[in-house]
């Protein structure tokens, strides 16, 4: 339901006014003619669901992977159901965080510009810093630098920063009567002169494309723009990837059992072997260490014909099992294998209460430091699912944000917080003796941890890649 009301952008006025008035194409419709099929992921939809600046559940952007001419694409595409294509503060982070993905991926980049550039209100939280939106033109050129070719369509407004992304783009296609770029619009023209100036004389695609030169292409219409950008593509030299079609076995268990095996409790000790068998292909697991370390399950398998290694966690992390977890991720780093990473970490057990269970304790966590420092450096792509709860410092261990994993995916029911608000009890102050009050807080702190610890909560800001559905994992 969540994502249904994401993808309906701004709203009926907001659509009606796009297609009616404007006769614009929507943002899906674009991509649907871009687009060599329907292999298209959509990355972070969610984003800026109710954050405290829009009253719509969306980021003003769509960002996401997919193919055109055979070539990998990265694409941002400004939704102007959303805001006039406005771009607010969690829009910014999305757009850096697809330009990341294109980085580290060496993915060509498609900029669909229709944006009425950065929110006045939000400037603090939009321009000064070095993770605001004046990245999104550094990252332009760095990509240029990198040799990834970045191709753009004006296929709306593009005001102030809108109208910089389309012109660092190595080639331009602009749309006759809808595409615009300009500074400052008509209306602050008037404001300064009082003279009146169309959108078109003032920048317009007949301009751009005959008098000042910042755009490549003068498309008559939206098809005829979306050609055009494919055909550029076609010429970029920029050779698709050689993927061979290799034959692949379905699991043994169907994929949509994972939504009745989704743990809804990260206390529970379901064996994530019955996930895995979901998951891989054929249900074939080869598992490094099967009886050593119990509480992390390692092993190699494919995954649609694709060989990776797989971390998952399967109880609380203990000493031997992060010795292991190292020595399997290290394994993996040798042999140039993607590792994947199923977290669902255990709360930690109650602190140490004798000297011999301090230093256990110690031990688990020099091993852990171990493992964490193994995960860092394994120079090979890292993908990590939270399949239940994700809590404290096995998330960095498990290879959660902080620790730049290519890609991070939740299931709906995944909890991610520094603890599990369960497991929080009153720490009784020396002399106090009315603990109402102490009763009170520490209500109001768990109701705020079990609020900002699911998964739409962590989606919505933008700290993962999109709440994905269990049965779609093998997909994704």
């Amino acid at each position: 339901e969540l994502l249904e009301m994401a993808s309906k952008g701004g709203g009926e006025n907001a659509i009606l006014r796009h297609s009616q008035r404007n006769k614009k194409l929507f943002v899906r419709e674009r991509l649907k003619l871009l687009l060599d099929d329907e292999s298209f992921l959509e990355l972070s939809p969610l984003a800026g669901l109710n954050l405290p600046y829009g009253d719509v559940p969306a980021a003003g952007c769509l960002t996401g992977v997919g193919k055109i001419c055979g070539v990998w694409c990265v694409f941002i595409a400004n939704d102007a159901t959303v805001k006039g294509g406005t771009i607010y503060p969690i829009g910014v982070k999305k757009q850096l965080r697809a330009q990341e993905i294109a980085m580290q991926n060496r993915l060509l980049a498609v900029y669909l510009v229709d944006s009425g550039g950065a929110f006045l209100p939000l400037q603090s939280e939009l321009f000064p810093d070095k993770s605001h939106g004046g990245r999104v033109f550094y990252n332009e050129a760095i990509m240029s630098a990198m040799r990834i070719p970045q191709v753009a369509v004006v296929c709306g407004s593009c005001v102030a920063g809108g109208a910089y992304v389309p012109t660092m783009a190595e080639e331009v296609v602009i749309i006759d009567k809808i595409g615009t770029l300009f500074l400052g619009g008509p209306p602050l023209v008037k404001a300064a002169t009082g003279e009146h100036v169309s959108p078109e004389d003032l920048g317009g695609a007949k301009l751009h494309s005959s008098v000042s030169g910042c755009s490549d292409h003068f498309a008559s219409s939206e098809k005829e723009a979306y050609e055009c950008i494919r055909n550029v593509i076609s010429t970029l030299n920029y050779d698709p990837l050689p993927e061979e079609v290799v034959e692949h076995d379905s699991p043994l268990y169907s994929s949509d059992e994972l939504l009745g095996l989704a743990p809804q409790d990260s206390r529970c000790t379901l064996p994530v072997k019955l996930i895995l068998s979901r998951l891989m292909d054929g249900s074939r697991f080869q598992e490094f260490k099967a009886n050593y370390g119990t509480t992390l399950v390692t092993g190699f398998g494919h995954v649609e014909g694709h060989l990776v290694g797989v971390v998952a966690n399967n109880g609380e992390l203990s000493h031997d099992a992060s010795l292991k977890g190292s020595h399997f991720v290290q394994l993996c780093g040798q042999r140039s294998i993607p590792i994947v990473f199923f977290q669902n970490t255990v709360p930690h057990t109650a602190e140490p209460t004798s000297i011999s269970q301090a230093e256990a304790h110690s031990n688990r966590l020099k091993a852990q430091a171990s493992m964490m420092a193994a995960v860092a450096c394994a120079a090979v792509p890292k993908i990590t699912i939270v399949i239940g709860g994700c809590y404290g410092s096995e998330s960095y261990v498990m290879c959660g944000r902080s620790f730049s994993p290519n890609f991070l995916f939740l299931w709906p029911n995944a909890r991610v917080a520094l603890v599990d608000s369960r497991h929080l009890s009153p720490v009784p102050q020396a002399g106090d003796n009315d603990c109402t009050g102490d009763e009170s807080e520490l209500k109001h702190l768990k109701e705020k941890l079990e609020e900002e610890s699911s998964a739409f909560y962590s989606s919505a800001r933008l700290w993962d890649d999109g709440v994905i559905l269990p049965q779609n994992t093998r997909r994704v």
